[in-house]
């Protein structure tokens, strides 16, 4: 799909999967049609934005490591959502539910491509029905993924069934930094967090995030966009979410890096995941026949 601003989207096969290679005035993006996840993005004249794994496996039915999956209906083990959450599910595959749910390893349909002066917006639409019985409830996702100076992720969920629906969910970005050693992340100052690290006891952060070990938390309460400060790519990442107040902030640092799949030993230093959510005391509940949305805003700031 060429365009005469010099965008285009082109559609192609890598393994298993079906990929679309998108081209803007801004830069460059790669999308997987399983999961509609952004894989990748790079800005022209700059060190990538959206971080891939070198190791990423493009086989059908498996995530990819890296880029910005969408994790729904739940996030992380299902056993550690809340009971509104995990009553979605039959008891007799709670037990080999995936981590963060099966909607990243299904294939989306593409809905559309648009492009306009700016970039090019593509549109994907998965729908669940209800007559799983690992899942009791229809429902419609779309995902929206606008790449233009900035990019927008807008997630909707659409209740087709007669019942609320209450689920947890979240955009888990990974981004590329110089070295995560050096960087810091502001937004977070004086916000409750849970450390899964340390038997999930809630802490309250102090100054802006620094890392120094493996990091894994969910901060909630957010009321501002989240930065990330990355010195040696003299460079700012703006994080900015809608309908949503709560993050998960996490790096596996070295030893968890070298038990994790499709991930080289060392990659830990080159990436840091900022996931826009909706978990913990902010899990999201939807009327039936009503439709709900979380946006990620992203956008790369130089020194």
């Amino acid at each position: 799909m060429p365009h005469s601003n010099d965008s285009s989207a082109e559609r192609f096969m890598q393994g298993d999967l079906a990929l679309w290679r998108v081209r803007t005035p801004h830069g460059e993006a790669l999308i997987a049609e399983q999961g509609a996840q952004l894989l990748s993005y790079t800005p022209h004249g700059q060190p990538p934005l959206v971080w891939l794994s070198p190791e990423a496996s493009y086989e059908r039915g498996v995530s990819l490591r890296g880029g910005v999956p969408v994790c729904w209906p739940w996030f992380g083990d299902l056993d550690r959502n809340p009971a509104e959450v995990r009553a979605n599910v039959a008891s007799a595959y709670a037990e080999s539910a995936p981590k963060h749910g099966f909607a990243r390893i299904q294939d989306w349909g593409h809905v559309d491509t648009a492009f306009d002066a700016e970039g090019v917006t593509l549109v994907f639409r998965l729908d669940v029905t209800g007559e799983s019985p690992k899942w009791g409830h229809p429902a419609r996702l779309t995902l929206r993924i606008r790449l233009a100076d900035a990019i927008t992720l807008e997630l909707g969920v659409c209740n087709l069934s007669d019942s609320p629906l209450t689920i947890s969910q979240a955009l888990h970005t990974y981004f590329a930094v110089s070295d995560v050693r050096d960087i810091t992340i502001s937004g977070v100052e004086g916000k409750s967090f849970v450390d899964t690290l340390d038997q999930w006891h809630v802490k309250t952060q102090g100054d802006a995030l620094q890392f120094t070990g493996e990091t894994d938390r969910l901060y909630l309460g957010l009321d501002q966009p989240l930065t990330i400060r990355d010195p040696g790519w003299a460079r700012d990442i703006v994080v900015q979410s809608s309908h949503s107040r709560s993050a998960v902030i996490w790096n596996p640092w070295i030893e968890k890096a070298k038990r994790i799949d499709q991930f080289p030993d060392h990659a830990w230093q080159g990436m840091v995941c900022i996931e826009t959510a909706r978990v913990w005391d902010d899990v999201l509940t939807i009327a039936p026949g009503d439709t709900a949305f979380m946006a990620a805003y992203l956008r790369v700031v130089p020194h």
